[in-house]
């Protein structure tokens, strides 16, 4: 997953970064309420970590415009601001999650993993897709209790498809999701991908809408 990071400290952030490196997740790090995105595209982050107290503004600010345009990816919030009060107006303005400074990011993370689990409306770390099963902090899949032998590139297919709940997910914004970090991948390279995948957990688990794009089945 890609992960936008907004946190002007230098040790936390370089931390932060590091630790999400290790979680398998690449990541993008601002450090001014300025450089933040005027908006938040879903091919572009999957998650933010935002601080509220920036150097030029408040991260509040930021999470009340996003969710004025409707943007609902997961926002966890970070900051000192312990009071009760601070929190409920957090959550009343549209945070999934708040955690207060200074935390452990072992925790920080698992909470991260909580927002996104939500957002794919899985219940545990094993998402399960009729005889699919995929355990995202591992990288790891298994059909029918045996596991698959998947490329990285195949299984973050598969994991984009699977985030989605059976909903199509148009081919740009797969191709985006698969580089998050450059180019998007270039589509008929996209559909090696899905050919291989294909082969590997059965053509009809994989449905096409042409001209639009994917969705994965339940079966």
């Amino acid at each position: 997953m890609h992960i936008l990071l907004i946190e002007d400290d230098l040790d936390l952030g370089a931390a932060l970064q590091a630790a999400l490196r290790l979680e398998g997740h690449s990541s993008v790090w601002l450090r001014r309420a300025a450089d933040a995105p005027l908006k938040l595209e879903a091919a572009e982050h999957d998650a933010v970590l935002l601080d509220l107290g920036l150097p030029d503004g408040s991260g509040m600010e930021l999470l009340r415009r996003w969710r004025s345009q409707g943007q609902v990816l997961p926002v966890v919030v970070m900051t000192a601001r312990s009071a009760l009060d601070d929190k409920l107006a957090s959550f009343d303005d549209g945070a999934d999650d708040y955690v207060v400074k200074p935390f452990e990011i072992p925790e920080l993370l698992a909470r991260l993993r909580a927002v996104l689990r939500r957002a794919a409306q899985q219940a545990g770390d094993r998402w399960h897709f009729g005889a699919l099963m995929l355990e995202p902090r591992r990288h790891r899949a298994w059909l029918d209790g045996g596991e698959l032998a998947l490329s990285p590139r195949e299984y973050q297919l598969l994991f984009e498809l699977a985030r989605e709940r059976g909903g199509v997910v148009a081919k740009p914004l797969l191709a985006q999701r698969l580089a998050p970090l450059g180019e998007a991948l270039d589509f008929s390279a996209l559909e090696v991908h899905l050919s291989n995948l294909r082969r590997k957990i059965g053509a009809q688990r994989i449905g096409t809408q042409r001209g639009v794009g994917y969705w994965l089945e339940s079966l």
